[in-house]
């Protein structure tokens, strides 16, 4: 349900990750994972981000702490992730009851690291995965488009517009086709019940499943809007990187990664701070996809949610911005 927004809204620097069967609130002063058990129980447990920035003065200028930031919330929201899942699952019954003799094999070989193992493969699959659906296959794509219409390579603005529109369809599709699978579509219910008990908190309502509720579950400062705003900054760089080979077009988008993302931070960082036509317009296209990434969550989720903010609410107000 809609409501009017309130010139009384603060802006915090509060955020979130969904999780397996829970939430990562981030506070400036604590960092917290809030699973809900297999018995019906909340646990509740900090973790320790990186914070690289906090350390070091130098990394906190603009566009370089974009890149700083975002490394810091992959490798702490990876390892929330790992933990929401160890604790959502302890309680379950012995998973070696139903392990097939592969399984066994890999616990014989690899025994407590099996799990870096496993991730470690992931992480390599998925980044080879991406570097060629987000930046060759595009790229590719053009190049026999244009040898079938040469018109197309007379203004560079045809090719970045193409290789970024069809990278945003295929981002598209990849989160469409992920809310088919029911564990994904209760992490994105967890990131509505995120997104709803923080605006709860920024509009200085009590924090419980009632208040909670009527908030809408987009927010600008959303992981999503991140990507999706690095998308269109790709399609801005893209005008200016001449070559048109597939391979060095492709190799120099990824070495310009550090800028696209130090940019799109600063721009979601602006959109979170203030509420202006301008800003709206260049949040739209985030909260547009936020459609896919968030769903309506759960009374238990939103508990979830309520309980690891409020474990991250400093007392003396360090997280307002305005």
């Amino acid at each position: 349900m809609k409501r009017k927004r309130e010139a009384t809204k603060l802006v915090t620097s509060i955020g979130g990750q969904a999780l397996m069967e829970g939430i990562m609130m981030r506070g400036p002063k604590k960092t917290t994972v809030g699973v809900r058990k297999s018995d019906g129980s909340i646990e509740l447990e900090e973790i320790h981000p990186l914070d690289w920035a906090k350390k070091y003065k130098i990394l906190r200028i603009p566009i370089v702490r974009g890149v700083v930031n975002f490394i810091d919330s992959l490798v702490t929201g990876n390892r929330a992730l790992m933990l929401s899942a160890d604790k959502a699952l302890e309680d379950c019954d012995d998973p070696q009851e139903e392990m097939s003799k592969f399984d066994l094999w890999l616990e014989k070989h690899f025994g407590d690291k099996l799990v870096n193992v496993i991730m470690g493969v992931a992480m390599v699959i998925a980044i080879v995965f991406c570097v060629g659906v987000f930046f060759y296959v595009p790229t590719l794509l053009f190049n026999l488009l244009a040898s079938a219409f040469p018109f197309l390579t007379e203004h560079m603005i045809w090719r970045s517009a193409f290789e970024g529109i069809i990278r945003i369809i295929l981002f598209l599709v990849y989160m469409s086709l992920c809310t088919m699978n029911k564990d994904v579509k209760r992490v994105f219910q967890y990131h509505g019940a995120e997104h709803k008990t923080i605006f709860c908190y920024e509009y200085g309502l009590e924090l419980n499943v009632k208040n909670v509720r009527k908030q809408i579950r987009f927010h600008p400062r959303c992981g999503t809007s991140f990507i999706v705003l690095m998308l269109i900054v790709g399609i801005l760089i893209g005008l200016f990187i001449p070559f048109t080979d597939v391979l060095v077009r492709s190799s120099v988008k990824i070495l310009l990664l550090p800028l696209t993302v130090g940019i799109g931070y600063e721009l979601i960082k602006i959109c979170g701070r203030h509420d202006n036509i301008i800003t709206r317009i260049i949040a739209a296209p985030g909260v547009w996809m936020q459609h896919i990434t968030t769903k309506e969550p759960k009374d238990d989720m939103i508990e979830v949610a309520i309980a690891a903010l409020k474990d991250v609410i400093p007392e003396n107000g360090e997280d307002i911005i305005r």
